[in-house]
């Protein structure tokens, strides 16, 4: 079960970032009639993965076993969550498929992304919980044949370790801020527009947020994820492209706004980003809410 998917539903900046180095550890995999689900032939393994109790019998309804409740927000529909898990089939524990030494999975909840037996089986969950789901083959993928791994009519038990609960954001929660048109300039310029009070955005962490984006010369925006009920995901790794934004967002705390002032040659270069309507050689200008880190 392992879901891979375009960010298509956000903003163009989000493409862009995605192309050029930012998470794309989601699904385009929606278990609801006439999607299909890629699978791996080699899913990921690792040392640390948890074992699946399977279950006395093939379970004929959803089966929720917390094994650690965590704590904090617990989620709820139109959240996106970011979790660990493993899966195997409920019959015989064949496994096919986890991410346990890589990224989290992200999905919003809800939206009909996964199987409705991971749509309703995580509602509830707390960040650093583990939860056990032995969902039945009709809120798994019914009487399709997922590839070799999942027969047809097949129960699915999952072990899934929740990493963070990202709470629904709406788009009419977009910030208006007032941006004056200015030149470029040879540094990062960061201005702490509200101080948040969580966990801080480290060096090599992921960022879970929302941005607004201008060109500075006019001062004009150009794209906003807002509009996607998906936040932004954003690993803040040296070596790839948009470093003023990987070192701007470093030091933030979530619930936190920061304008950044980004010279175009630590955004996309002297050639900007015609894909956005970001012309050559002119700074960005960004707003970044800050939901989550870890």
């Amino acid at each position: 079960m392992s879901f891979r998917r375009s960010f298509a539903t956000l903003a163009a900046l989000t493409l862009v970032l995605a192309a050029c180095g930012g998470d794309d550890s989601s699904s385009d995999a929606d278990a609801s009639e006439g999607d299909e689900l890629t699978l791996v032939e080699d899913p990921i393994m690792d040392t640390d993965e948890p074992d699946v109790v399977l279950p006395a019998s093939t379970p004929t309804e959803l089966v929720i076993t917390d094994v650690i409740v965590g704590d904090g927000p617990a989620a709820s529909d139109g959240d996106t969550v970011f979790v660990n898990y493993v899966g195997v089939l409920s019959a015989d524990g064949s496994r096919f498929d986890g991410n346990y030494g890589s990224d989290p999975f992200d999905v919003t909840l809800g939206m009909g992304m996964v199987i409705k037996g991971w749509d309703q089986g995580l509602i509830g969950m707390q960040a650093g919980g583990r939860r056990q789901l032995d969902i039945p083959a009709d809120l798994a993928y019914g009487d399709r044949e997922m590839g070799a791994a999942i027969p047809p009519n097949s129960a699915l038990s999952f072990v899934v370790d929740m990493i963070a609960v990202v709470p629904a954001t709406d788009a009419a929660d977009e910030p208006s801020v007032d941006i004056s048109a200015a030149d470029n300039v040879s540094e990062l310029v960061i201005t702490d527009l509200i101080v948040g009070d969580g966990a801080a955005a480290e060096a090599g962490a992921k960022a879970v947020l929302h941005l607004v984006a201008f060109r500075a010369d006019t001062a004009a925006q150009i794209t906003s994820t807002w509009a996607s009920p998906q936040p932004l995901s954003f690993e803040l790794s040296e070596g790839g492209t948009l470093p003023g934004l990987v070192a701007g967002i470093q030091g933030m705390k979530v619930g936190g706004r920061r304008q950044l002032h980004v010279p175009f040659a630590d955004a996309w270069g002297a050639e900007g980003q015609s894909d956005i309507g970001l012309p050559a050689e002119i700074d960005l200008i960004v707003v970044i809410d800050l939901l989550a880190t870890f």
